[in-house]
């Protein structure tokens, strides 16, 4: 996957200017809380809004304000794990992880390989912490059909138990292991383990 982001960033009092370029299939943007990372991820997927830059992934140009482009989510066709989980309450997890329009084979085979199978008639209200991030990062695997261009992480081991996180770190690399990944963390070693090239954002 190359990307480029050049990004001005502004919102209130918050003004960040983020700028890189990479060729690696698996790319983690590490720096301190506040420092830029989730408006970075939101804004590569289409859902914040920079005041100035330039956003391109795979080639394909998401966001240029100087040429007037700015696809919508849907055209960019991301998989994207928010921070906190983001699962639809009104959803069973079955219907959260066939929102995107997967096919019910494709939810049943990806709840198998998360180890949710058992918990798809289940209200995420009655989720644990470890098993609402398994359906979330399911529900971004399964974007767009199944097929999402590239896979954005939002800090996926936020808030999770060591056990958890050793867990769930597992299944993002077997699960997301052909797709292009950006993994948002402010732990190097976290990106290491996954063997992300890092990109530094202060």
């Amino acid at each position: 996957m190359s990307l480029v982001v050049r990004l001005s960033l502004v919102r209130g009092d918050f003004a960040r200017e983020i700028a890189f370029a990479t060729d690696a299939a698996r790319v983690a943007l590490v720096g301190p809380s506040g420092c830029g990372k989730t408006s970075t991820l939101l804004a590569i997927a289409g859902l914040e809004r920079p005041a100035a830059g330039r956003i391109v992934v795979g080639g394909r140009v998401l966001f240029d304000s100087h040429a007037g482009i700015d696809l919508p989510p849907r055209e960019r066709r991301l998989g994207v794990l928010f921070q906190d989980g983001r699962l639809f309450p009104h959803l069973t997890v079955a219907g959260n992880l066939g929102y995107a329009g997967a096919a019910p084979a494709g939810v049943t085979a990806m709840a198998e390989a998360l180890g949710v199978a058992p918990l798809l008639s289940r209200w995420p209200r009655h989720l644990s912490g470890g098993e609402a991030r398994r359906v979330a990062l399911g529900r971004a695997l399964l974007a767009h059909g199944g097929k999402p261009a590239a896979l954005l992480l939002d800090e996926p081991l936020a808030h999770l138990d060591p056990e958890r996180s050793a867990a769930l770190l597992a299944l993002i690399d077997r699960a997301a292991a052909d797709l292009p990944l950006l993994y948002v963390t402010h732990d190097v070693a976290e990106a290491r383990s996954l063997r992300l090239e890092v990109e530094a954002v202060r």
